[in-house]
Formats: structure tokens, C-alpha cells, sequence
């Protein structure tokens, strides 16, 4: 892989970057805003926020690690979220080494599993996480829960 995972707590001048990228992908650029620049100030480890960047500057991929991905299972976390690998690049490992870096980082804090909501079904299982069962969102919505172990 060519690109280079870099997290926002490590480049805040990247900061309106960050909130452009994953604000186009997911809407609500206030809640990203928000968010992404209370993190800059937080205690916590927790939220974190990654771009993968190729050479030339160009972002290929996101995906960020939060408390909580709105989901009635309060008592997991942390969570894998917001994970989106550009079109132009996908099938190229991105996606794997967004969650592997995540993952690596997530131990690096002392957290010994990593959760992931999702409708998916088929992806997250090549990368290690198994399904747990189902989570129930404020708005009446489910997801599929995973998990898994940071290190395997």
C-alpha cells in the first residue's frame, strides 16, 4: 500500500481537511466540526480520527474510533466507525489498513477488543471481527454488532 494513515490529533492543521472529508461522505459537517475540533482538546484518547493519504496528497480513505457509534450498546466500545475507502480506490488493501491501524492504535490505549455497527454482512468478517449480535439506534433502526480482538 502506498498511502499513509495519519490521525488528526497528529495533524490539526489538517482539522478543516478532516471535517470537508468525512462530512462529504456522511453528511452533518456541524457534528463533524464539532466533534473533530473537541477532540483536539480532550483528555480522553477517545475520539480519534484517520485519513489514508496517498503520495501525492490525495485522500483515498477515512475512518475514525469513538466511545459510541449511537447504538443501544453503551456498554462496548471503542467503535470502529465512518470507515469509507474512495471509489477510484478500493480493492487495493485500504480498507484493511485502515482497520489494522485502527486496531493497532485501539490496543495502544489498553482497549483489548474493537465493536463495529454495520448492515454489512461478509466484510468485516475478513478482517477479524465476528458477529455478537444486534444493536438498536435512538431513531428505530438496527445494526449488525462485531467484534473483535485488537491484536490477532
Amino acid at each position: 500500500m502506498k498511502e499513509t494513515i495519519i490521525s488528526l490529533r497528529e495533524h490539526p492543521e489538517m482539522l478543516e481537511q478532516f471535517i470537508a472529508v468525512f462530512s462529504s461522505h456522511y453528511g452533518n459537517a456541524e457534528l463533524y466540526c464539532d466533534c473533530m475540533t473537541a477532540s483536539l482538546s480532550a483528555e480522553s484518547p477517545l475520539p480519534q480520527w484517520y485519513l489514508a493519504i496517498r503520495p501525492n496528497h490525495e485522500v483515498a480513505g477515512c475512518a475514525g474510533l469513538i466511545t459510541n457509534d449511537f447504538i443501544s450498546r453503551m456498554d462496548l466500545y471503542p467503535w470502529l466507525c465512518a470507515l469509507f475507502v474512495e471509489e477510484a480506490f478500493r480493492h487495493r488493501g485500504i480498507a484493511g489498513a485502515l482497520i489494522e491501524h485502527i486496531a493497532k492504535s485501539t490496543a495502544d490505549m489498553g482497549f483489548r477488543k474493537l465493536y463495529c455497527a454495520t448492515d454489512h454482512t461478509g466484510f468485516y468478517e475478513h478482517f477479524g471481527f465476528n458477529f455478537i449480535g444486534t444493536g438498536y439506534h435512538p431513531w428505530g433502526e438496527t445494526s449488525r454488532i462485531y467484534c473483535r480482538e485488537t491484536i490477532l
